[in-house]
């Protein structure tokens, strides 16, 4: 019996007290990054009450399962969590790839639109040739030609030509394949 084994998409972040952090100290705390406009100092200080002079400022200085490149405000990690939880779970690291690869849309704050995303998403594939092949297919490119015809079309030249339509992110098993619309 093969057991499966569930991926933990949950957005996280390390919050860290910066002028701590500046000074040499690492002090900080892992979060549920859609908890970030709730993190208090006294948080990051393992619920101290008193906080050395100069800790007035928290900052994000790493994250898990969002689409972050770099540091950030636990406000600006908090709002993209709320992004990244509109996605069904399945699909959520399809949509940090795409979201980090630059092609995404953005909505009026700024962050990646997870209607877009679905509107573009077409899988996960082991090539972007096998997605090629699927979608000929789908849209019976060669019904109606003779096999005799049909076996000398050229899958190299339109799968390259077809690739200028989309978007890959590549992964261990395969790609992500996004339309680019």
């Amino acid at each position: 019996m093969t057991m499966i084994t569930a991926i933990d998409t949950t957005p996280r972040i390390w919050v860290g007290c910066l002028a701590c952090y500046n000074n040499g100290n690492l002090t900080g705390e892992w979060f549920d990054a859609i908890e970030g406009d709730d993190i208090t100092l006294g948080d990051v200080h393992g619920g101290a009450q008193y906080v050395s002079p100069g800790c007035e400022e928290l900052w994000v200085l790493d994250h898990e399962n969002l689409p972050l490149k770099g540091e950030c405000s636990p406000h600006d990690a908090a709002q993209v969590a709320l992004v990244v939880e509109e996605v069904h779970e399945s699909d959520r690291e399809a949509f940090i790839a795409w979201a980090l690869s630059g092609d995404q849309i953005e909505d009026g704050d700024g962050l990646p639109s997870t209607s877009d995303f679905e509107e573009r998403y077409c899988g996960t594939w082991a090539s972007f040739r096998e997605f090629a092949e699927n979608l000929a297919d789908d849209i019976a490119l060669l019904d109606g030609i003779p096999d005799e015809i049909a076996r000398y079309f050229d899958w190299q030249s339109w799968t390259r030509d077809l690739a200028f339509d989309y978007t890959t992110c590549n992964i261990d098993s395969g790609v992500y394949v996004f339309r680019s619309i």
